[in-house]
This record gives structure tokens, C-alpha cells and sequence, in this order.
């Protein structure tokens, strides 16, 4: 009975809020004695640290707000909004709770003066913004588009902040055409038409970068788009279907192999011989990419990379000569086996691009991303 009265003593300690007035975070000894009060109403210490508390983050606060109104800081009225949004957040705490409204009757409310903290927090990301937008290049437009959107999250309808918003976000897009690959083979038309969709689908749904936008050429055209870069891709080689056949001959025999039998039925043990031919065959594609950027006001180039890409189909079979007996089960499996038909050209030239395309993507994606 004793040790439980004693471990009631040492939560109560805990949770009244003491020992965060003691450090001198007075927000967080409020909420503390405020949670206590409501479970437990009559709690003496938590009514001594609530006043005590409350009083004391009052004061923190207004002295922060004063001395913020009183500095240089462009964005000072984020930080007066900020602690008039912690006294209202201290008065609904106490005001959710009968307990301590006997303890402090009227806390203090700044509805008012939050709201045109906020109006005059709005105002200041709102300058800041239109600052930026005059410098008039790529980089400030960026950060024009971000103090608008701050000032949209202060003031949601302030001004014509949706407009300068908007002229913010298109004055910092790069545009960028990606233009088709040419693949001069009717051979290989299906398979490039393949790979440049599977690229048409990875800049279409490019979301990364919000700054960056692709068009194939042909959207780029029938919107009228003057782009800023332009992105090409194209085959500097490819090779495929190089076929390699490789002959490999191994000589075997197996001692110990019942070869016959005597005339009393006894089994008459000998040497088996086999020559065993082992065909390999690889059939080898391979293909290298150019990915070109440049700049279309300069007609510099401002980026290239280039993208190996292979693929190798092969296949085994065998044949042998002489007794099977001399052939372990693996190298018998094997002779049974023939030879097969490789894969079109077509298949092969899409198989050689797979690797081509992560290399691509990876790139462009890392090439943008924070473009």
C-alpha cells in the first residue's frame, strides 16, 4: 500500500507540469498542468503550477513579439504571428477546462492582432516575391513562385497573389522538346517505335522537378512552343545478331561398367568410351545511345551522355559418339537437347535497349531534378 501511495507522489510529480517550469518551458508546464486539472480537478500542485506557468509564458510571449516588431527582420511579422498563435493555443487549453478556469478566469486572446500579423506577414512574402519576379531571370522566378505560395498559405485571396503566382511558376519552367529517335531499318521500326514510346511515357509523366517540362516534337509543334532546350537522342551504332558458335570436344570413359556377361551369369566388368561434343552459341547485340541537350537561344550544348546497352542470347546443345554409358546424366540431358531458333532481329534490338532506357531516365531525372 505504501510503495503504490509513493508511486501515486512520483506521477503526480510528473504530469502537474513542475518540472517544466523548472526548465522554463512554460507552454509545455501549461499543457501538463492543464491535462492533470482535467483528470484531476483538486490537484493542489497542478493549480499552483498553472498559474505560476501561465503567467509566465504570457509575458515570454508578448516580450517576444514586441522585440520581434522592433527588429530589421523582412519576415518579422512570421514571428509575431507565430507567438500570438501560441497565447490563443494556451487560452483554448484552458479554456477546455472548468478546473482551470478557476485558476485563470479570462485567459488572454489575440484574434485581432493575429489576424493582422498574418495580413502583414502575407504582405511581406508578397514584396519579397514581386522582388525577385523583377530581376527577371530563371532562378528568381523560382523563388518568386515560392514566397507567392507562402503568401497564399498566409492570405489565401491577398491581392492578385494567384496571378503573380502563376506568371512566377511559367517565368521559372524550363521547356524542353524531346525529338524522336530516327532508326533508318524497316527491320527494326516495331521494336524503336517500342523504345521511343516507353520514353514518350517516362517525359510524360515526369513529375519531379516541377520546373520542367517535356513535349515530344510533335506536341511541341501543334502547341506552338518555343522550348528552351532541346533534348536528342540517337543510335551513334548498333550491331545485332553477331553470332558466335563455340565446339568444345571432350574425350570420356568410365571404368568399372558392366560390359557383358559370363556364361554362369556373372557380369564381366570393362571400359566405356564416348567423344562428346558440347556447341555453344551466342548470339551478341549491342547498341550505343547519344543523349544531347542544348540550348536553343545559344545552340550550345549543355549536356551529353552516352548509353551502352547489350544483350546476349545463347543456347547449348551436344552430340556424342560412341557407348552413352561413358556420359554422366547431366551430359546425357544435354545431347537430347537441340538446337533452337534464336529470337527476330526485332526482339533482339528491343532486348539491347532495356538497359539503354534505365541508364536514360536515371540521367535525365538526375540531370533535372533540381534544376
Amino acid at each position: 500500500m505504501t510503495v503504490f501511495y509513493l508511486s501515486l507522489i512520483i506521477i503526480g510529480g510528473c504530469t502537474t507540469g513542475k518540472k517544466a517550469l523548472q526548465k522554463g518551458d512554460y507552454d509545455a508546464s501549461v499543457a501538463k498542468a492543464v491535462s492533470r486539472l482535467q483528470n484531476s480537478p483538486k490537484n493542489s500542485e497542478a493549480m499552483e503550477v498553472l498559474k505560476t506557468a501561465y503567467d509566465l509564458a504570457l509575458q515570454d510571449h508578448l516580450r517576444k513579439i514586441e522585440e520581434a516588431k522592433m527588429s530589421n527582420d523582412l519576415f518579422r511579422w512570421e514571428s509575431v504571428m507565430y507567438d500570438y498563435q501560441k497565447i490563443n493555443q494556451l487560452a483554448d487549453d484552458i479554456n477546455s477546462c472548468p478546473a482551470c478556469l478557476t485558476i485563470v478566469p479570462k485567459p488572454s486572446k489575440y484574434i485581432n492582432e493575429l489576424a493582422d500579423s498574418k495580413y502583414n506577414a502575407a504582405e511581406a512574402r508578397y514584396n519579397s516575391g514581386l522582388g525577385y519576379l523583377r530581376e527577371n531571370n530563371r532562378q528568381s522566378a523560382k523563388k518568386a513562385y515560392y514566397e507567392f505560395e507562402k503568401t497564399q498559405n498566409l492570405q489565401a485571396n491577398y491581392k492578385d497573389v494567384k496571378a503573380k503566382m502563376n506568371d512566377a511558376y511559367w517565368a521559372a519552367v524550363t521547356r524542353v522538346v524531346v525529338q524522336p529517335i530516327i532508326v533508318n531499318s524497316s527491320m527494326y521500326k516495331l521494336s524503336a517505335d517500342y523504345f521511343q514510346q516507353q520514353i514518350d511515357q517516362f517525359i510524360g509523366n515526369y513529375s519531379r522537378n516541377k520546373f520542367v517540362i517535356f513535349y515530344g516534337e510533335a506536341q511541341a509543334t501543334d502547341q506552338k512552343i518555343v522550348p528552351d532546350q532541346v533534348l536528342s537522342l540517337n543510335f551513334d551504332d548498333f550491331v545485332v545478331g553477331q553470332t558466335y558458335v563455340k565446339e568444345r570436344v571432350e574425350k570420356l570413359k568410365r571404368d568399372s561398367v558392366v560390359i557383358g556377361e559370363t556364361r554362369d551369369k556373372k557380369p564381366v566388368y570393362g571400359t566405356v568410351k564416348a567423344t562428346l561434343s558440347i556447341f555453344e552459341k551466342n548470339i551478341s547485340s549491342s547498341g550505343l545511345l547519344d543523349m544531347s541537350i542544348t540550348d536553343w537561344n545559344t545552340k550550345k550544348l549543355v549536356h551529353q551522355q552516352k548509353f551502352p546497352g547489350t544483350y546476349v542470347w545463347r543456347d547449348s546443345w551436344a552430340s556424342y559418339k560412341g557407348d552413352d554409358r561413358a556420359l554422366s546424366k547431366q551430359q546425357l540431358a544435354i545431347t537430347r537437347r537441340r538446337e533452337q531458333l534464336p529470337p527476330p532481329p526485332s526482339a533482339l534490338f528491343l532486348e539491347f535497349t532495356k538497359p539503354i532506357y534505365n541508364q536514360l531516365v536515371e540521367d535525365i531525372s538526375y540531370y533535372y531534378n533540381n534544376y
